[in-house]
Parts: structure tokens; sequence; C-alpha cells
């Protein structure tokens, strides 16, 4: 089976990378390309080939080429605030990419997976959201990765392979956080280290709810979900996946309860000398520009059940990550 994985330098993607299933041909791609040092598995050793999301007929033309079974689409532009300010960036990358995936897709016959986002969501609900459930998303970044949901819809949405299968599926997350990369985790990591010596209390959001979602195990869910469909196509005539599913790690968390485990979890581990206080804020005392959904939960139940995944509580795998940022340290 023939994958090509987009975005594989990123903190997604390396994790994706690092699990490659056995039997898989591997075609990682990034937006510079090059070499990489994360050593995983790939039919092009650590070499990563050049891809930029934002340009459509690279886009197609990558498909046409390599002509993979999948296409595993985990690089998107995650930057939620400078979203708001390069609307135009964030669409070509979030809606246009899913868009000429699909489309060279559905001439090759492979099949898409699509990494999406809690921020389709408004978070006006209260109660966890379903897969079915129409998208409402607040900001730029939002309504480009709901956007890019509706190009995998309307392109694969009413097609299937020769065994039946879906041929596009959209898998939502929330709040990811891996060892390596930008991320909240690594962010208040580094926020503690800074004012754990009598620095100023560290202020974090404490009136917005979700569920930090590990790489490791979100790249243990893309991987089992694409061999399960595969499966299904080859043993079970007319079975298929779901369109769309949901990915999270287990429990609910403010940013607050996040920041201050990993300053708890930083010292159990040796990574911290001493944790800085953290100060509940509301949103309203720190206004960013693009708007935050107040509860973005994802219902993960039909996923685990399907993909025959136990979930780990947030804090156990936020624990992973953190014990994986010590194993990396010098």
């Amino acid at each position: 089976m023939r994958v090509l994985l987009t975005g594989a330098a990123g903190q997604l993607g390396q994790a994706l990378r690092q699990r490659v299933p056995e039997g898989v041909e591997l075609i990682a791609t990034s937006r510079n390309g090059g070499a990489d040092g994360t050593g995983g598995g790939t039919a092009l050793g650590n070499e990563l080939l050049p891809l930029d999301l934002a340009d459509a007929d690279a886009c197609r033309a990558a498909v046409r080429k390599h002509r993979p079974d999948w296409v595993l689409n985990a690089g998107a532009y995650t930057a939620v605030d400078r979203a708001e300010s390069e609307p135009e960036l964030a669409r070509a990358v979030n809606a246009g990419a899913p868009r000429a995936f699909a489309e060279a897709l559905a001439e090759t016959g492979g099949r898409l997976l699509q990494v999406s986002t809690d921020f389709v969501f408004d978070g006006r609900q209260g109660s966890p959201y379903r897969p079915e459930q129409p998208r409402r998303p607040l900001g730029v970044y939002g309504a480009s990765k709901a956007a890019g949901e509706e190009a995998v819809e309307q392109v694969l949405g009413g097609s299937a392979d020769a065994g039946g299968g879906v041929r596009g599926v959209i898998l939502r997350t929330s709040w990811v956080m891996g060892p390596v990369g930008k991320n909240f985790a690594r962010t208040l990591l580094r926020l503690h280290r800074e004012r754990g010596a009598g620095g100023p209390p560290i202020g974090v959001v404490a009136d917005q709810v979700g569920c930090p979602t590990s790489t490791l195990t979100l790249a243990e869910a893309c991987w089992r979900l694409i061999t399960r469909a595969e499966s299904l196509a080859a043993t079970q005539a007319g079975a298929t996946l779901p369109p769309v599913l949901h990915w999270s790690d287990a429990g609910a968390a403010s940013w607050y309860d996040v920041a201050v485990a990993v300053g708890d979890l930083g010292l159990e581990l040796g990574l911290l000398e001493q944790a800085a206080p953290v100060k509940p804020i509301t949103t309203a005392e720190y206004p960013l520009p693009a708007p935050r959904p107040s509860y973005s939960l994802l219902d993960c139940s039909g996923t685990r059940q399907l993909l025959e995944l136990d979930p780990l509580h947030w804090r156990v795998a936020l624990r992973e990550v953190l014990r994986q940022v010590l194993g990396a340290l010098p």
C-alpha cells in the first residue's frame, strides 16, 4: 500500500513517520522538502519531497505522479491568530489542497484521509460534538478547515472504490500536542522553566474547555483508520467507514488545567527544578485576534469502537509526550 503523507516535518507528521505500519510504502512530503532526522522508515529513507500545500496544481501533480492508494493530509495552516490577517493563504492550504487532492484521487482511484479540527464548531452547545453535527466555525482558521471538509465531501463523498469503501474520510481532532514542534505543552514547559524561580505567575485561560490530544495517540488512530479501511474493503463487500470520525484523548480540560499538569509532570519527570505558579484567567482577560470555541469536546465513542482503540486519559498521554521531550534533551 502506497501512502502520500503531507506535513511530514510537522509534529503530527513526525509521529506518523515513526509509526509506519508494515507493508506501507510512505512518500513523505513537506513544504520545503530536504533531509529530516525523525528516523521514520519510508521508501525514500529520511528524505522529504517538497510539496507546497498552497499550490493546488502541485498537489494534483503529486497524486498523478505517485498514484498513492491513500493521501494522508496531515499538513495544514495552523496559525490560528495569524490566519485572521492571512485569510487567502489559510484557505489555499486548508481548503484548496484538500480539494486538489480529492480531485486528483477521483481520477486515479485513491483515497484521502483529511485531518481536521474541533475549530469547525462554535462551542456553544455545551456537550460533546458528534461527527454528523453541522459545522459553525468562528474564525478564519476554522472556516478554512470547514471548507476543506466540504471540498472532500463534494468531490469524494458520493463515490466508493471497487470494494465499496468510502473514498474520502475526515478525522477531526483537538488541542494537538507532541514532543516536537510548536505546541501548548512545549510552550508551557518553557514558561515553567523561565518563571519557576520566583518569576511572575503564568496567566492561562480557564474558561475554554476541550481535550488535549497527543500526536502519539493521534498517529496511531490515523494508521489504524487506514488499515481498518483496507481490511473492510478487502474482506467485507459493502462495509465501509463513516465519512467523518472524531479522535482525541479521553477526559476534559481547560487550558489552565493543562498548564498546571505540565508543571506537575515536568517536576515528576525531572524536566523542571521548580514549577511556576499558574493563574486562571478569562478569555476576556487575554484577547486574541481569532475567536475560540469555549467548549469543543468531541464525541469519539464511535471511532474508538470502530478502530478498537482504548483511549488514554489526556494527562496520561501528556506524561508520555513530556517523557519523550526528556529523552530528546542533550
